[in-house]
């Protein structure tokens, strides 16, 4: 039993990596309010009661080096659903990368989690939205992925 379920977790957790909307635009010069972008997305996208994260907490939640956040605003769930959205600026375009890949590595972590209890929460993990432009990178798992993909694409994603 405890093989299948490994199986099974390796399997969707494969699965998430492909499934995952991803992309990065790291030559692109933008200017990004990230607290506006992240409310923004916030009010739109989600009919779920998303809390405040603190910022100080952003690099280990998203596996982050704190030398590469310049600044952050995220918002999560109370763990009801996986919904979350967060919006990073690092320090430099170079850092945008290992933004985007801490961020793929917290939704992994979140699909293993979310599958053993709540599979319709791991299959909305698996529609994440992972995007960069310039210095700035977006993780939104929400509702409604086609308006989040509207407004990061009114701020240049």
């Amino acid at each position: 039993m405890k093989k299948l379920t490994a199986i099974i977790c390796a399997a969707v957790l494969a699965f998430s990596l492909t499934a995952c909307s991803s992309g990065t635009k790291e030559n692109e010069t933008v200017t990004i309010e990230i607290s506006e972008l992240a409310e923004a997305l916030l009010d739109t996208v989600t009919s779920d009661s998303l809390s405040e994260t603190a910022s100080s907490l952003v690099p280990s939640i998203y596996y982050l080096d704190e030398e590469n956040v310049a600044s952050a605003a995220a918002y999560a769930s109370s763990g009801a659903t996986a919904c979350e959205i967060a919006v990073i600026e690092s320090t430099d375009a170079d850092g945008t990368g290992d933004v985007e890949s801490g961020m793929q590595t917290r939704v992994d972590n979140q699909i293993a989690l979310y599958t053993s209890y709540n599979e319709s929460e791991a299959a909305r993990l698996e529609t994440a939205i992972i995007k960069s432009v310039g210095v700035y990178t977006v993780l939104c798992v929400c509702d409604d992925t086609d308006a989040a993909e509207e407004i990061l694409e009114s701020y240049g994603f």
